[in-house]
């Protein structure tokens, strides 16, 4: 009668035991496509996993010739931009160039007359 009460209550452990372990291997990609959520920037994410949402460039102003930081907003898909130079206030386009990951390749600054 002890082998018989063992034999049940490893049979109903088991299906137990398999939905702990499947919860348990849930990753973060598989509970936004449960809920229909789109993947977004997460400190700390482990590199090669999910792009930056902006990179920081360094451009030199077609204009005045100064050096000068921007931010590259890498969360959109539009080629370029206007930003007017932080040192003469002349409005450059930038142009943004990547690859088909969708990761930074080029900036380029270009007058705009």
């Amino acid at each position: 009668m002890h082998g018989v009460h063992k034999r049940k209550t490893q049979r109903a452990a088991s299906p137990l035991r398999a939905l702990k372990d499947r919860i348990a291997s849930v990753d973060a990609r598989s509970i936004d496509e449960l809920y229909g959520l789109e993947p977004v920037y997460e400190p700390g994410a482990p590199p090669g996993g999910r792009l930056m949402p902006e990179e920081f460039v360094s451009v030199r102003c077609p204009y005045c010739g100064e050096r000068f930081e921007t931010r590259i907003d890498l969360t959109t898909n539009d080629p370029g931009y206007v930003e007017d130079c932080q040192v003469c206030c002349q409005p450059i386009e930038i142009g943004i160039e990547r690859d088909s990951g969708g990761a930074l390749l080029a900036v380029k600054a270009q007058r705009m007359d």
